[in-house]
């Protein structure tokens, strides 16, 4: 669990420093997406994955891990708008933003731990492409619930959602990364 915990730090710290850089590039202008918008976001960057995983090639030279590093930074990018949904401010002060990337990045490797503890770290005998399919399942999932006004009868909610394709896209990172 120690080498699970420091890939994931890793791997975290690599998104987020893409994040503020972008950030520093472009503002808050995320501020500006709806929920749903964010999702369709994700469900680009998982169904691009998907078919190059399918089809085996690729035309644009940009490689996957990219595409899992924009689902983390998206699913964390929806978090905090979940998070700040009464708050009509468009641009948020980088420190701030900072923060909240870091309490929503946090809550999602402590459900990793939790998780890993009672599955035993499962996820390293699964195959990348089953990562993919999970997250494009958890984006269904989402967009099920967006489409029923966001209530569930028995369901996690769409931030548990967003929580589990962060840690879907870390282990792909993390699993690509050991591949090499």
């Amino acid at each position: 669990m120690t080498k699970t915990f420091s890939q994931y730090n890793s791997a975290i710290t690599s998104c987020k420093d893409i994040f503020i850089k972008k950030m520093k590039d472009y503002g808050t202008a995320w501020r500006i997406l709806r929920t749903s918008s964010i999702t369709d976001q994700i469900f680009i960057k998982a169904q691009r994955i998907r078919n190059i995983e399918d089809k085996g090639t690729q035309k644009i030279n940009e490689d996957v891990r990219s595409e899992y590093i924009g689902i983390i930074n998206y699913s964390i990018i929806g978090l905090i708008q979940l998070e700040l949904k009464n708050d009509t401010r468009m641009e948020l002060p980088a420190d701030e933003v900072s923060k909240l990337y870091d309490l929503h990045s946090n809550e999602a490797r402590s459900l990793m731990e939790n998780k890993n503890h009672d599955y035993g770290e499962a996820w390293r005998d699964m195959r990348v492409s089953s990562l993919t399919d999970l997250i494009l399942m958890k984006l269904l999932r989402i967009k099920q619930i967006e489409d029923n006004k966001g209530e569930t009868l028995i369901s996690e909610g769409v931030d548990a959602n967003f929580h589990d394709m962060i840690n879907y896209a870390i282990f792909a990172l993390i699993k690509l990364s050991e591949e090499e």
